[in-house]
């Protein structure tokens, strides 16, 4: 994929990793951008290629509305999400299901809206910003890590069903990165411009999966081995934080 040659659409642009994934197609050379956001005017984008443009994945009439007016869209980066800290057993429950609603059935309703789209384009590609939570759980992040777990098998699911249309779908899991999100969390934190340059890259290799950083290479890895020794070592990292 050139992405010079591209159309995208970027979800939750109004900050942290979206935002870093709108600077970096536009200095790749992207043609337009779709700069999406639940409140649009906050955007603050200085650049004529960049097209603001309303999108809670919470409300299906600006999913819909969005995907009817950008008809052009041949990339799609799936980044919007929110992190309640809601715990699964004693938290309130409006609060998980908000982590699952945002993250697992707001993100796939805008695939199915864009996915007809890319299809008329050409097949293009979508970019699933996930997280190493996806595969393991830590103390306050329950909900979080159930919805993203959720949305990476949900990524791998929709991989196999857009692949008739050409549709490349990529799946990006990372670490915390210096963002608001992670503002609470005292670890190490990884460039969040470092999320859209990778990400860029495996589309430009034809990449299917991208991992960021190695604290998420490192809980890929521990996946194929007993979990204990994985969990005593989480418990060991957060105390020492």
């Amino acid at each position: 994929m050139n992405i010079a040659d591209q159309v995208a659409l970027v979800t939750g642009s109004n900050r942290g990793i979206g935002r870093q994934f709108v600077l970096e197609l536009l200095e790749r050379g992207v043609r337009k951008v779709y700069a999406t956001a639940r409140r649009p005017e906050s955007l603050g984008f200085d650049d004529s290629r960049v097209v603001p443009l309303r999108l809670d994945l919470l409300d299906h009439e600006s999913v819909a509305a969005a995907a009817a007016t950008a008809r052009d869209v041949t990339l799609l980066v799936n980044n919007a999400g929110i992190a309640t800290g809601a715990p699964l057993v004693t938290g309130d429950l409006a609060e998980v299901r908000r982590e699952m609603d945002t993250h697992f059935w707001g993100t796939l309703e805008v695939i199915r809206e864009f996915a007809p789209v890319l299809a008329v384009n050409g097949g293009g590609a979508i970019v699933n910003v996930l997280s190493a939570l996806s595969w393991f759980a830590s103390p306050g992040t329950g909900s979080y890590a159930a919805a993203k777990a959720a949305e990476w098998n949900m990524t791998n699911g929709v991989r196999l069903e857009l692949s008739a249309q050409g549709t490349l779908v990529q799946g990006v899991l990372l670490g915390a990165a210096d963002t608001d999100i992670s503002a609470g969390y005292d670890g190490p934190k990884i460039d969040p411009r470092d999320v859209p340059r990778r990400s860029l890259d495996g589309l430009a290799a034809g990449s299917i999966e991208v991992i960021v950083d190695d604290w998420t290479a490192m809980v890929k890895a521990s996946l194929a081995e007993d979990p204990a020794p994985f969990y005593t070592q989480i418990t060991e990292l957060l105390g020492a934080n």
